[in-house]
């Protein structure tokens, strides 16, 4: 399909989303007009009432449908003079695909290659072009990787899916953010009535009268009933419009392939997914790992890790590389499964082209290290660009490490201030549990209704795990602060606590030291002995590995610009 018909069913499909509107209103002019002329008055009052509360959603959809103005990408845009070497790349790479350079590139802080053109004319007039490059592809691909993903972006160019992409992607986004408007005024709807007959019952009640149960069914019906129809269009408008895009993808997999290498093509293909999951990791687990705090790693790191982190891990990237996703993230992602996608390229035939280009990609900067500090410039708020930073990695895990062990939010804290009123430290729940107390305290933990029910050794092997694993934490909080933890960074692996050396220069299991403190003759000797140790006096000072679940929580990255077309 060429490039004027594509762009005329893109705008026909758009089009069809204002028309559906549009014949709505009209239906429903027109049955309000033939009740007037045969329904009894009262009657056709009360309906004509029910189809302008119909009417009102219908309107407000009509102007949802007007699109925002679209924001770049945060990024940091690099001009020939800062990167000549990847501005060559992307010349030379254009020339062979047979199609104009872009006019801009933009250094991104995501997994991800996409292109977009302030296309003129609904598409059919070209316009500049921008290129968004993700630096942690740099840092994860070959040069002959990165040739490919380059390849595939630029055949979207000569394609001229970037043109079109300003009518249908952006159509997309219009149906979706549509319905969503329709979806959010029914739920707001919904939750004010709620609050109404709650307020109407709280009332009754201080009158000593009985409350009615809360029913909000009905409230923000005719927004649920309007969203119920554009759903039903939406799906007509994906379904037509997907299968194209899906078709480009293909399409700019073969530019690729002819351009970079059969090898180098399939290989970037699998590595995307592989650094998708790693830097949502990295990021997760390294990056954010004190952001809670409001700490953060060194200048140039806040990114720059990830690449030390790919290194460090080597071993388990080599096992992901192998579990190719399938299917598509969504049922209207418009790219086809990457697991397709290889298989398509790997039967391509042999191109004899298997050893070009090995260099990592990052050589392509003129100063990586620059790069990366000015990304984070470019990419994180003003707000955290004025977080603390740390000296080094180590530094930040040590911070972070000693406060997050303060906090008392273990089960077990919770059942001791329950049973005694007091907030526990170690040395007074050990009190406790040599006093014979303990499994009155266990009757205060959460549990099942099973649990709860039992009695003696059946009970006591029920809360047993959430005992062991609560006391484990408050000992770990102890030791820390006594000092008698320290923390070693890694890249490797996941945090391992390792406690001093006892006397015989044995390493000491805290399992096996927390264990029988919670059996069914508690004996608290041995973590009695523990924490009488010397800091330092021990030997050698155990290591958690960074990277655990308990270092840090999640961050999320932004989403990308809905006129964009991406390699992943």
């Amino acid at each position: 399909m060429g490039t004027t018909l594509r762009a005329l069913r893109a705008l026909l499909l758009l089009a069809g989303f204002y028309l559906l509107g549009v014949l709505l209103l009209a239906v429903l002019a027109g049955a309000d007009y033939l009740l007037f002329l045969h329904a009894p008055t009262s009657l056709a009052g009360k309906l004509i009432i029910v189809s302008v509360l119909l009417a009102i959603p219908l309107v407000r959809g009509l102007f949802m449908l007007r699109t925002p103005r679209d924001e770049e990408m945060a990024g940091l845009p690099v001009t020939e003079a800062d990167e000549p070497g990847l501005w060559r790349t992307v010349r030379e790479l254009a020339d062979e695909v047979g199609t104009a350079a872009p006019s801009r590139i933009v250094l991104t802080a995501d997994v991800n290659a996409a292109v977009a053109e302030d296309a003129r004319l609904l598409g059919l007039r070209p316009g500049p072009r921008r290129l968004y490059l993700g630096v942690p592809l740099l840092q994860g691909l070959s040069q002959a990787q990165l040739r490919a993903v380059l390849a595939h972006e630029l055949g979207h160019y000569s394609n001229s899916d970037t043109r079109l992409a300003a009518l249908t992607v952006r159509g997309r986004a219009q149906v979706l953010r549509t319905i969503r408007h329709f979806e959010q005024r029914a739920d707001n709807t919904a939750a004010r009535e709620q609050a109404k007959q709650e307020k109407k019952n709280a009332k009754a009640e201080a009158k000593g009268k009985q409350a009615k149960e809360v029913d909000t069914g009905h409230a923000g019906i005719t927004y649920r009933t309007m969203a119920k129809i554009y759903v039903g269009y939406a799906k007509l408008y994906f379904r037509a419009t997907l299968s194209v895009s899906r078709r480009q993808e293909y399409a700019a997999d073969l530019a690729a392939a002819r351009i970079a290498g059969r090898d180098a093509t399939a290989s970037a293909l699998r590595e995307i997914p592989v650094l998708d999951g790693s830097f949502d990791f990295y990021m997760r687990c390294y990056a954010t790992l004190g952001t809670d705090q409001e700490i953060l790693p060194p200048r140039g790191e806040m990114f720059g890790g990830f690449g030390r982190m790919l290194s460090g891990r080597s071993l388990e990237l080599v096992e992901m590389r192998g579990d190719l996703p399938t299917g598509p993230t969504s049922p209207y992602d418009s790219h086809p499964p990457i697991a397709d996608r290889v298989r398509r390229i790997e039967e391509l035939p042999d191109d004899g082209r298997a050893d070009e280009a090995r260099g990592a990609a990052l050589d392509l900067l003129t100063d990586p290290r620059r790069t990366l500090t000015e990304l984070e410039d470019a990419v994180l708020t003003e707000e955290v660009r004025g977080f603390r930073r740390t000296a080094d990695w180590q530094e930040l895990l040590d911070l972070v490490m000693a406060k997050s062990y303060r906090a008392g939010t273990t089960p077990l804290h919770r059942a001791y201030a329950e049973y005694t009123g007091e907030q526990p430290t170690l040395p007074v729940l050990l009190d406790l549990i040599e006093d014979g107390r303990l499994w009155q305290l266990a009757k205060r933990l959460p549990m099942s209704d099973e649990a709860a029910a039992a009695q003696g050794r059946v009970f006591r092997e029920f809360v047993r795990p959430i005992l062991h694993k609560s006391l484990k934490s408050m000992v770990m909080a102890e030791l820390n602060a006594r000092g008698l933890l320290r923390w070693e960074f890694s890249w490797e692996r996941s945090a391992i606590p390792r406690l001093p050396r006892g006397a015989d220069g044995g390493e000491t299991d805290l399992d096996e030291v927390v264990a029988p403190a919670v059996a069914d003759a508690p004996d608290t000797g041995a973590l009695r002995e523990l924490l009488g140790r010397e800091p330092g006096g021990q030997g050698e000072h155990g290591v958690p590995r960074a990277g655990s679940r308990e270092q840090g929580e999640p961050r999320e990255h932004g989403e990308s610009r809905e006129s964009e077309r991406g390699a992943v």
